[in-house]
């Protein structure tokens, strides 16, 4: 399981809103790199392949590929828009500990 907050749901509403291709959805990996081991890379996407996992919040979708999905299971995507920083964030369970700067994680 991969939960999608509200926030990050309603913010990934409004980004799509800008693009021309309707078929776009949210994907979300972990690939080596950071000060800790691991980074998240977020981008928009519209071809999936048979191995990804796909979450659903209302009409969006977030889809993160086998590899990415056994670092992410149980997280939460997140959207911040506070005064310590705007932006997605994951809340994941799996990673023992993350870089100062909270971009990169160790498993």
């Amino acid at each position: 399981m991969f939960n999608i907050s509200e926030k990050a749901a309603n913010e990934i509403k409004k980004l799509l809103l800008d693009e021309d291709d309707k078929t776009m959805f949210l994907r979300v990996r972990v690939v080596p790199g950071g000060c800790s081991g691991f980074e998240y890379e977020m981008g928009f996407d519209n071809e999936k392949s048979d191995s990804d996992n796909v979450f659903k919040k209302e009409d969006i979708e977030v889809v993160i590929d086998r590899f990415s999905f056994e670092h992410l299971e149980g997280g939460t995507l997140n959207f911040s828009d506070g005064l310590n920083g705007t932006g997605f964030g994951i809340d994941n369970p799996n990673a023992k500990a993350s870089c100062g700067c909270g971009s990169s994680f160790t498993v």
